[in-house]
């Protein structure tokens, strides 16, 4: 993991990487538990016989499951010493664009757009493209609004 020492070290990172996360496995016990915890019961992610005859070959996670993991992703993949709490803003895209099989390892890497300076912080928006072991190409990309505050 890549730790700056200092909020303000990151003012000079805009258009670099900030790091890269740790793999998490989506497998279809989490998959379930999104389902259960969301209500959002398709068939494609939960019925397995079923998903094994659709377009997948077998069930996917949700969308939002894979989006959900940001702050997993972003807790392993760099962090600032001196910052004392980290607030989800919000988001400005998202993309999902690949399908996360059961059983898919992903993990996310973070390229720092935006600095902007505010009372006790700095607002921060990140790149976060997650991907899949083996995938040529992401399965999500999305612009995560965060602040942080020292």
């Amino acid at each position: 993991m890549k730790v700056f020492a200092h909020l303000a070290d990151l003012r000079h990172m805009v258009g670099q990487p900030l790091g890269t996360s740790e793999w998490i496995t989506v497998d279809q016990d989490r998959i379930r538990k999104f389902a259960d915890a969301t209500l959002d019961f398709q068939w494609i992610h939960l019925d397995e016989a079923r998903a094994a005859q659709g377009p997948f070959g077998g069930t996917i996670a949700h969308g939002f499951l894979t989006l959900s993991l940001l702050p997993a992703f972003f807790e392993s993949g760099f962090s600032v010493a001196d910052a004392k709490m980290g607030v989800n803003y919000g988001l400005n895209r998202v993309r999902f664009t690949a399908p996360v099989p059961a059983g898919s390892r992903l993990r996310a890497q973070f390229k720092l757009l935006a600095f902007d300076e505010i009372e006790g912080g700095a607002q921060l928006t990140v790149e976060a493209t997650i991907e899949r072991e083996g995938a040529s190409r992401p399965v999500c990309v999305a612009e995560s609004v965060t602040r942080r505050y020292v």
